[in-house]
């Protein structure tokens, strides 16, 4: 079976609804469907993260990076976290640990040290999309983060099941980008409820079309993909990498020079992609 025949039956199962998940995704998945009852509390919502020493531990470090603290006064602990954040960030948060936790059960280390790389990028991606939401498209930042963060999910997706099928990322990027990545990559959107605004978006990204000066939120995605200094281990071959790192964007939009507000928020952005990092 070669791999567009491969990437096709992994799609189909993944429409049909048989998807291999580990047991902490469904458990994830559960609490997420908690956060987004509309009678949720804080407090309930703060007792069940807590539960989580890896989602309190996370969900206290994105409450106190640079992004979230303008005050500068950190918070020390999960109920006050979740009350400065609100449910919209803590979503999104919990996307980044659901991302993650498809690849939970990966044992080959060439596979992991990929799904290693993919978060890296994927984290970089969600904080340079905020920024550029916040200062230059003037989307809402937080759907911007939530994006980057779920920008990659066919590809965490393919990479758990990679096991099942040696040699499938060996070679060449082409097959997976012109056809597997969108074949798997909706089909598992679509199963994580992803918001059809963030779909778009993503979608966007896989035409590659950007607008100059960017206005939409796929502007948004693909701008902060293009510039994300970590690249998809799915998408670039070395060449890819020389001519990416060889280009500087920049442009003049309505508040200033693209390059300046970047410069002026690489604070920002390192915390906040050491906050997903963790």
């Amino acid at each position: 079976m070669d791999k567009l025949e491969i990437f096709k039956t992994i799609a189909a199962e993944v429409n049909r609804g048989d998807l291999v998940f580990p047991t902490s995704v469904d458990s994830s998945l559960r609490l997420q469907k908690a956060l987004d009852d509309p009678d949720c509390h804080v407090d309930a919502a703060a007792k069940m993260i807590a539960a989580d020493p890896l989602l309190s531990a996370r969900t206290v470090a994105l409450a106190n990076s640079v992004a979230y603290n303008r005050s500068g006064n950190e918070v020390t602990n999960v109920r006050l976290a979740v009350n400065r954040l609100g449910f919209r960030t803590l979503k999104a948060m919990l996307a980044s640990v659901i991302v993650r936790q498809l690849n939970s059960q990966v044992k080959d280390p060439a596979l992991k040290a990929k799904a290693a790389q993919l978060w890296e990028h994927s984290a970089h991606v969600s904080s340079l999309a905020q920024v550029i939401a916040r200062q230059v498209t003037k989307v809402d930042p937080e759907t911007a983060i939530f994006a980057g963060i779920v920008h990659e999910v066919g590809g965490f997706y393919l990479i758990s099941r990679a096991e099942e099928f040696p040699g499938l990322l060996d070679g060449e990027p082409a097959t997976w980008i012109e056809y597997g990545e969108r074949l798997i990559g909706r089909g598992i959107m679509r199963r994580l409820s992803i918001p059809e605004s963030v779909m778009q978006a993503v979608e966007a990204l896989w035409h590659g079309v950007c607008s100059f000066p960017p206005e939409s939120l796929g502007d948004t995605l693909i701008l902060a993909n293009d510039i994300a200094p970590v690249l998809s281990p799915l998408h670039n071959s070395e060449g890819d990498k020389i001519a990416r790192f060889s280009r500087r964007i920049n442009f003049e939009f309505e508040d200033g020079n693209f390059q300046d507000v970047m410069s002026d928020s690489e604070e920002q952005i390192d915390s906040l992609t050491a906050a997903l990092m963790l």
